[in-house]
């Protein structure tokens, strides 16, 4: 996530089932953020155990999903309310109500806003942000080849830029924000028969399942792999006294870099862009003329706000949403007095024009020029080249290796501990003290099959459900069972011998049946 965090200290395979606090001790993020992740893993095993890799609760499954098309200016999807999981995460598909507001009494005559409706269409479903305007966001046409609607599942961090109502007013301007927050992302996608290896154009059910399981398999799958160290670079004998003469890692503070994919693909095109906090210098935008930008605040002191030669990212969180790569640009000029920076090229159309997206900007560390020995960095796009099977220096003596014949996606990172007690960065390491590789921390993805769509009014349901666990409690003992049984002998002895025997009668000609 980017966020300002110190280190992340979450890992599974170490089996922790409890942070416990310790009396007059330092208390830091990453132990508090460590109990929510242990709690967080062991809650969604657990549904993942029981309910297995995707389901819902019968009478409240949500994602039902219905085509709608042909006499509508463009086709759409109805994706109705309720309850899904994903991998044991909880997905909720409800769309919340609308609020009444108080009536104005001035207005004579006025007309009652009409009520959204009930379900989300795949246009204004909530973290897809799908544009009309795109031809590679609308839908396919079913008459032309069934296409499969899925379930696209990731988690992306949100701070206070892309969500204002996270800061709390009351400690001022000046103060920054609080805490972060994780938010889960669902995106109702088509998918086609072509790209699930599918060539019966009415396949089953179960066919439609496995090869989406197989599809899933190879998406949620990261290949690019990492490994990071600390070098003490050539200019070390320049540095100042402040850091120690053997240090390894040359920076003047603690720092969580952030080494995160760009452009994703093979090693020839991917690129990569690395920040020492973690990306968590973020500027909400107040407005944009051409290349010049409009910032809420340029930053709370030197190390957190910008300078000319910075690259930036320009988004919003509609395209925080969508995962797609955005050029990087530089900051050319400074305009403090007005809170205006002037980058190098207008930002994208379509991004960032909106207020109820939250346009804001973020700050990436890299730089273009000079990087080891002469050799000279580069960049494409704003961004670095991946150079596979060599180490990269970052800064401060900090470098990374790709592996080679890695595959790249954007988003995907890796988080690079740098400490100046130690004098060198905090990765796992052989016995002989080499950097082991690392896939990435993030983003793990998930999906699952909702509908298979032959036409209007024919989508063939690919959900699972799953029934409750509760049943009758029983009697508390045999001893009560045994009473239970006596009391109602005697009630039908009572009642007379015909209807006693009409009881065993009963019985037998009732096993009569079931063998005729």
């Amino acid at each position: 996530m980017h966020a300002d965090l110190s280190r992340l200290t979450f890992h599974p395979e170490r089996h922790y089932s409890a942070v416990v606090a310790q009396q007059g001790r330092v208390q830091l993020d990453a132990d508090a953020n460590e109990q929510t992740a242990i709690q967080l893993h062991r809650a969604r095993t657990l549904a993942a155990d029981l309910i297995g890799r995707y389901g819902g609760p019968r009478d409240a499954a949500g994602f039902r999903v219905e085509y709608v098309g042909g006499r509508h200016d463009i086709d759409t999807l109805h994706i109705h309310g309720g309850r899904y999981y994903v991998d044991g995460i909880l997905l909720d598909a409800d769309r919340p109500a609308p609020g009444t507001p108080v009536p104005d009494e001035d207005a004579e005559d006025a007309e009652d806003t009409a009520a959204p409706p009930s379900y989300w269409t795949y246009w204004d479903q909530p973290d897809a942000f799908r544009d009309p305007e795109k031809p590679g966001d609308r839908l396919p046409s079913p008459a032309q080849s069934p296409f499969v609607v899925y379930l696209n599942v990731w988690e992306r961090s949100v701070n206070a830029a892309e969500d204002p109502a996270l800061r709390e007013v009351a400690l001022g301007a000046a103060m920054p924000d609080t805490a972060a927050r994780v938010k889960v992302v669902w995106q109702v996608l088509p998918l086609s028969l072509a790209a699930l290896a599918i060539e019966d154009a009415d396949p089953s059910k179960e066919v439609v399942r496995v090869a989406f399981d197989k599809w899933a398999r190879r998406q949620a799958a990261a290949t690019a792999r990492l490994a990071a160290r600390s070098e003490r670079p050539d200019h070390a004998d320049e540095d100042p006294c402040l850091v120690r003469p053997d240090a390894r890692y040359r920076g003047p503070e603690n720092q969580l870099y952030r080494v995160e994919v760009h452009a994703g693909g093979g090693a020839k095109d991917a690129t990569f862009k690395w920040s020492r906090e973690n990306g968590s210098v973020v500027f909400p935008v107040d407005a944009l003329d051409g290349t010049w930008v409009q910032l809420a605040s340029l930053g709370h002191d030197d190390k957190l706000d910008l300078d000319v030669g910075d690259f930036v990212e320009f988004t919003d969180t509609a395209y925080a949403s969508r995962l797609e790569t955005l050029p990087l640009l530089r900051v050319e000029e400074l305009d403090l007095p007005g809170r205006r920076v002037r980058l190098s090229a207008e930002p994208e159309p379509g991004v960032g024009r909106l207020p109820h997206l939250h346009p804001f900007v973020r700050r990436w560390d890299h730089r273009e020029g000079p990087r080891r020995r002469g050799r000279t960095a580069i960049l494409k796009g704003g961004a670095v080249p991946v150079a596979e099977g060599e180490w990269l220096p970052l800064e401060d003596g900090v470098e990374v290796y790709f592996a080679k014949d890695g595959t790249y996606r954007t988003g995907d990172h890796w988080l690079v501990p740098a400490r100046t007690a130690t004098g060198s960065v905090e990765w796992p390491t052989d016995p002989a003290r080499r950097p082991l590789l690392q896939g990435p921390a993030g983003i793990a993805r998930h999906f699952a099959p909702l509908a298979l769509v032959k036409g209007e009014e024919s989508a063939v349901d690919l959900r699972l459900a799953f029934g409750p666990l509760a049943i009758g409690i029983p009697a508390a003992d045999e001893a009560t069972l045994a009473a239970e049984e006596q009391a109602h002998r005697e009630e039908l002895a009572a009642e007379g011998p015909s209807h006693g025997r009409s009881q065993t009668t009963a019985e037998a000609e009732s096993a009569v049946e079931g063998d005729e």
